[in-house]
């Protein structure tokens, strides 16, 4: 007597498949985690890239609503603004001028420059918000911009330095400038250059540096990995 044989679900082999596929998927994405880091996510570099972009985007927004904010409150004169002369403290850090000067340094040279004009504002940023929330003439949803962008920052320079990693372990950039993420590595970040400036300053030459750091980003972005979106 013969043993009846049940058919086997479509559905069932489809569950089957789909299960397994999953298990190759993240097991690939596993093996090119970095750190020999378990359950962690793959991420492509053109994916890192359009993050920190965005983000530089976003805190480079905020610079600019704080810095129109500020000229309302605390300069409502035309005359006066135009008077006005900035000092900026990261005179000293030499940034390429436009498109072209940028795109023809060498990759290191020019993440370099990012990390260093990042670092540059740690403190700065942070002394700024403590000082804004004393001043009763700017409203609380001001002083709270002044502390996101503060925070911006500091994740934005995270966010840069883990493009750094990926772009070393690709073998794009030299392992040699590992360290640039470090304030001691770049530069006396608690020196007393940015506390000569007013906060007006501060606000415009912050604006100023974020737009470089945005364009740079996305100058790098597009020398690096140009299929994807450039």
């Amino acid at each position: 007597m013969s043993a009846h044989i049940r058919p086997v679900s479509p559905v069932f082999v489809v569950l089957v498949c789909l299960a397994f596929c999953s298990r190759l998927s993240s097991m690939k994405a596993a093996s090119i985690c970095t750190n020999g880091q378990t359950g962690c996510h793959f991420i492509s570099l053109a994916n890192l890239f359009d993050r920190v972009i965005q983000h530089s985007a976003r805190m480079h927004g905020i610079s600019n609503d704080l810095h129109s904010e500020f000229e309302l409150y605390f300069l409502p004169s035309k005359n006066q603004i135009g008077r006005v002369s900035h000092n900026c403290h990261t005179s000293t850090i030499l940034t390429p001028n436009g498109k072209e000067n940028a795109q023809r340094i060498a990759r290191e040279e020019l993440t370099e420059v990012i990390l260093k004009l990042l670092v540059a504002w740690r403190d700065p940023l942070w002394h700024f918000h403590q000082d804004m929330a004393q001043h009763h003439e700017f409203n609380n949803f001001s002083s709270n911009k002044s502390l996101e962008m503060s925070d911006m920052v500091h994740e934005l320079r995270k966010g840069v330095q883990k493009v750094v990693e990926k772009m070393q372990m690709l073998g794009i950039i030299s392992p040699s400038i590992g360290n640039l993420g470090t304030p001691e590595a770049l530069l006396a970040s608690d020196s007393a250059e940015w506390r000569l400036m007013n906060d007006y300053d501060l606000l415009y030459c912050f604006r100023r540096d974020s737009n470089k750091i945005q364009h740079y980003l996305k100058i790098l972005k597009c020398r690096i990995v140009p299929e994807h979106g450039c």
